[in-house]
């Protein structure tokens, strides 16, 4: 929606197609985190050679949260978005040493991590577990309200004369004279220039051109408790295990991490009870007051990912005038910036080669 609005901003006349309700798949499934840092599982899992690749998606993220901070003004709504900075807790001192190594990684590209003892750590997180030892603190990140932002983006898209189609999926792609035709269950459209941002189903879209792109879809979910007093300021992880936790501005203490949801064999999800009371015990190992609280519902969604983590930006050469708008697993948190670079691309006000080191597009052209 923010690539749509951007473009009709800029004078361009814009279909936006939506397979179902505006927000109902990951951009409005998901648990609100504004991410920067480099995520510590994949960096203890893949090292730091693949940090360093991913290194320069940092600025980029970087420059997404300054845009999140502004996007209450441009909505004219608030957003909750709130930056409160982001803690990854330690147990061990080998998670402590990865910490350290990561925060320097991230401090090559710009990324500012600081790396607690426990006493400091306690100064900011009283809230913590006793078997916290350290950790690693980035201020910019924190939390935006996914049930405000959706319907106040969508407001602004309409009001810029986007033409909305809600509940029309792409059933069809193919090149047509110097556009493209779009079908989909309610019409087919002949455009100039496409605009792949589906998400989990991006493969699929670009496969009806005879494309292939190297991402998937992961199933996910996510829990929600009761709302409680004020207790957690910050985005909450774990070097021990899956998670991010924080807490709403109603008390709710919102529980994710990366746990799977169930996959039915009609093809819908389904959250799992084991990825919940491992997901939740974690939590509560992390900050033992959680513990105490009830869970009040669990939901689930579609999440593209990739191996390296790396955007998918840019114009395919194969396929002049169709794009890609894709930031796999920090897909909310880059999704400003990805608008604005996307819309700069179909504009051409800038080259897919500009993001070279951050698009992966962009170094295999």
């Amino acid at each position: 929606m923010l690539t749509a609005w951007n473009l009709a901003e800029a004078g361009r006349e814009v279909v936006l197609l939506e397979a179902g309700e505006l927000g109902a798949q990951a951009s409005g499934a998901n648990a609100g985190s504004l991410h920067l840092q480099i995520q510590y599982p994949e960096f203890a899992k893949y090292g730091e050679d693949w940090a360093r690749a991913y290194g320069p998606c940092l600025g980029f993220l970087k420059d997404s949260m300054a845009l999140w901070q502004d996007l209450s003004r441009r909505t004219g709504e608030d957003l909750g978005v709130k930056i409160g900075g982001g803690i990854v807790v330690a147990q061990t001192a080998a998670q402590m040493k990865l910490i350290e190594r990561k925060a320097l990684i991230e401090a090559a590209h710009g990324v500012e991590t600081q790396v607690l003892d426990r006493a400091a750590l306690f100064k900011l997180a009283p809230f913590l577990s006793e078997k916290a030892i350290g950790g690693g603190f980035c201020p910019l990140e924190g939390k935006a309200n996914t049930l405000r932002v959706t319907p106040a983006v969508q407001a602004c898209v309409e009001q810029a004369g986007v033409t909305v189609m809600r509940n029309s999926p792409v059933t069809g792609i193919e090149a047509k004279g110097q556009g493209y035709r779009v079908t989909t269950v309610k019409g087919s459209f002949h455009v100039p220039k496409v605009v792949n941002a589906a998400g989990a189903s991006a493969g699929k879209i670009a496969a009806m051109l005879g494309l292939s792109i190297e991402i998937d879809g992961f199933p996910l979910q996510v829990t929600v408790t009761e709302p409680v007093a004020p207790l957690i300021p910050h985005l909450i992880y774990s070097a021990a295990g899956k998670l991010s936790l924080k807490q709403a501005p109603n008390g709710a203490c919102i529980i994710g991490g990366g746990w799977s949801a169930a996959k039915r064999n009609d093809g819908t999800l389904a959250t799992d009870p084991v990825s919940l009371t491992g997901n939740m015990a974690i939590a509560a190992d992390v900050v033992p007051q959680v513990g105490q609280m009830r869970a009040l519902r669990s939901w689930t969604a579609w999440v593209n990912g990739t191996p390296d983590w790396r955007p998918i930006l840019g114009e395919l050469p194969a396929a002049p005038g169709f794009f890609l708008a894709l930031f796999p697993w920090v897909g909310f948190s880059g999704a400003p910036m990805t608008a604005k670079v996307t819309a700069e691309l179909v504009l051409g006000q800038r080259d897919t080669a500009s993001l070279r080191g951050i698009s992966v597009l962009a170094d295999r052209g």
